[in-house]
């Protein structure tokens, strides 16, 4: 194993933003800002707060720094990983014991509210499959490793001010189950104005719109704040494996924590090799002979075809990381992480365009000895982000087997078939009505659906079906209809038989 020494990436072409004389009279209006909400705060709750308005001020410092001397990738530098740099997942140890599991933890993502879905609260409070969420999925999954393996994974859940609430709620019900479950609340940090670069809210308690929960990049600031790191470690817990709550492919995996053990990596990341549809996802690099987690954010315009393309970068990042505690520990003490910023701009109801300073816990592979990357199957990366999706996950593709997603042995191709909804299904309290039940999709390879359509029970879809209502009209696939390789268009209201038209041949 060759090792991968930590290092920095400061050698960059460099262009001007932002003078000197204005960062400074930024900085200092800004530090004023934070000053003031720190006082308006509740005194209970005022010097945690204080904590995180001096991680956001010294990330908003270094967002002006960055402003002022614009760092640029050198794209000439950039070099696709070695096998040893990327290492496929068949080339990893088989698994003879378990002793390696009792220094493990499990951290969910848990801060996001699924907006894009519709979803007022807790994404993770989502039905996804067999009337179980994604909480219920995660719960069970590390229970059965307890049981099975009679070890004590515990179970980490990292909310946001969004997602807190919620979160307690519903945990009390796995109070009686065999598993520890503990919570802790990411930073809040102000939304500051893309004109004026200041903060958004005046007091402490402005409204949630002012604020943001500034990424998963945030894990390592907030598992030291909360505490959640050092009680870990006292517990004898040494590596912690990280996903996304709506990764429904991220379980635990023995072979890849034993590969961390055997390995003395500090830090992996798993990747998967690209599609069409990941071609934004960050990639793994090698810079200056050491790893860095390369998004598209950080591309120079020029480049950005390049990046999308798959001859070079054929990987993508997973966002499922296994991190080296005692290693974490070492870097937290000797000054933090110094993570790539992500700039997010976003629109207000008014029409007033805000920014959002976040980090990816990926890029944090940067700061680990012997870091690097694992090529893992695709069925570790089954994210929900969309109720196309969705469907995928409820349909007859996949079943549950204690609480993990097992593809169906009747599906003749490992691969998934792509799933493209429209608008009217958008929104998860759009989508669930349209479906009397979810159809039968195990021999399908494509579906696009497009306009106002609602599919009855026992609906079998195979190979490439197309669904498209035109605007104003309106479509139903009755109960039982079968549709194989067809087009359907116009405005129908089918009924049992054999149908015919310019359109479409199904069989009903």
């Amino acid at each position: 194993m060759t090792l991968f020494k930590a290092t920095s990436f400061r050698r960059f072409r460099r262009r001007k933003a932002v003078r000197p004389n204005e960062r400074s009279a930024l900085a200092k209006s800004t530090q004023s800002d934070l000053s003031r909400l720190v006082r308006s705060a509740d005194p209970a709750v005022r010097k945690a707060f204080d904590v995180e308005m001096q991680s956001f001020s010294k990330l908003h410092a270094r967002y002006l720094a960055e402003k002022e001397n614009r760092e640029e990738l050198d794209w000439d530098r950039i070099k696709s990983p070695n096998d040893k740099q990327v290492i496929p997942y068949s080339h990893l140890p088989q698994i003879t014991g378990s002793d390696a599991l009792s220094k493990l933890a499990v951290l969910k993502v848990n801060g996001g509210l699924g907006t894009s879905m519709g979803i007022s609260g807790a994404k993770s409070a989502l039905e996804v499959k067999d009337g179980m969420t994604f909480l219920d999925l995660v719960v069970q999954q590390v229970e059965h490793l307890n049981t099975t393996h009679k070890v004590d994974v515990p179970l980490i859940l990292m909310t946001s001010f969004n997602t807190h609430d919620d979160t307690l709620r519903i945990i009390k019900k796995y109070v009686s189950q065999r598993i520890s479950i503990t919570t802790f609340n990411q930073s809040r940090y102000p939304r500051i104005w893309k004109e004026t670069l200041q903060p958004c809210p005046k007091h402490a308690s402005d409204d949630k719109k002012h604020w943001y929960p500034p990424g998963h990049g945030d894990l390592y600031e907030s598992l030291v704040q909360s505490g959640v790191l050092d009680r870990l470690l006292a517990e004898g817990k040494e590596y912690l494996f990280v996903s996304n709550s709506d990764n429904l492919g991220a379980v635990v995996d023995q072979r890849i924590l034993q590969h961390m053990v055997d390995s003395n990596a500090e830090f992996l990341m798993e990747v998967t090799d690209k599609t069409k549809a990941d071609v934004k996802g960050g990639t793994l690099i090698e810079y200056d002979f050491s790893m860095r987690l390369l998004e598209i954010t950080q591309v120079p315009p020029d480049h950005v075809d390049d990046f999308k393309s798959v001859r070079k970068f054929k990987i993508f990042n997973t966002n499922n990381l296994w991190i080296n505690l005692k290693a974490l520990k070492r870097i937290m003490n000797g000054g933090g992480l110094d993570l790539d910023i992500i700039v997010n701009p976003k629109m207000t109801d008014a029409g007033q365009v805000v920014i959002q300073l976040e980090t990816a816990a990926g890029a944090a592979i940067k700061h680990f000895n012997n870091a690097h990357g694992i090529n893992v199957p695709r069925s570790r990366f089954l994210p929900v982000k969309s109720c196309s999706d969705l469907l995928l996950i409820r349909s007859d593709i996949y079943s549950l087997q204690n609480g993990r997603l097992d593809m169906s042995e009747s599906r003749m191709f490992g691969s998934v078939p792509v799933i493209k909804l429209g608008d009217y299904f958008k929104k998860i309290t759009d989508f669930q009505p349209r479906f009397k039940k979810i159809p039968n999709i195990i021999d399908l390879d494509h579906l696009t659906v497009t306009g106002d359509v609602h599919f009855g029970r026992g609906v079998t879809l195979r190979g490439t079906v197309i669904v498209v209502a035109n605007e104003g009209q309106r479509i139903d696939i009755p109960d039982g209809c079968v549709l194989d390789n067809r087009l359907v268009s116009g405005n129908l209201n089918m009924t049992v038989g054999l149908i015919k038209t310019p359109h479409f041949d199904l069989a009903c």
